[in-house]
């Protein structure tokens, strides 16, 4: 699914299928994370890919497959921990600390780690702000 936004000009936001856990059948969450690894190969010319992932989880197999193709496609990436306000705030930053190392080991992965809830707000200021900042360093391209 593609969404323009308004008055931000290059800005296309693409909401891809779920990989990781779906209310769908195996074999179509199969064939969404092949789509996904297709769509995501060669694409260069893509600004950041936001990668979200259950806070309550972490990174996942099924997730580093999805990292390890954007590594090789050279497509910079940031993780985005969502459902932030369902995990205490101990555990949390725990999270963010794991999900920073892990990421030191992916040549294309953004460093910084953002932490989501949709619910709460939690965080959404944050996501909002690191994309503004991503569309004025593009445009001084």
């Amino acid at each position: 699914i593609f969404f323009e936004v308004p008055g931000k000009g290059d800005l296309r936001l693409v909401d891809m299928p779920g990989y990781g856990y779906a209310k769908a059948p195996k074999s179509q969450v199969a064939s969404w994370t092949e789509l996904i690894h297709k769509f995501l190969l060669g694409r260069a010319s893509l600004a950041r890919v936001y990668v979200l992932i259950d806070a309550r989880h972490g990174i996942k197999d099924v997730d580093l497959e999805v990292l390890k193709t954007l590594d090789r496609s050279a497509v910079s990436y940031q993780i985005v921990l969502t459902k932030a306000d369902q995990v205490k705030a101990s555990e949390l930053q725990s999270r963010i600390a794991e999900t920073e190392a892990a990421l030191a080991k992916h040549p294309a992965a953004f460093p910084n780690v953002l932490a989501t809830s949709s619910r709460s707000s939690t965080g959404m200021e944050s996501l909002r702000a690191a994309m503004a900042k991503l569309l004025e360093e593009r445009a001084s391209w």
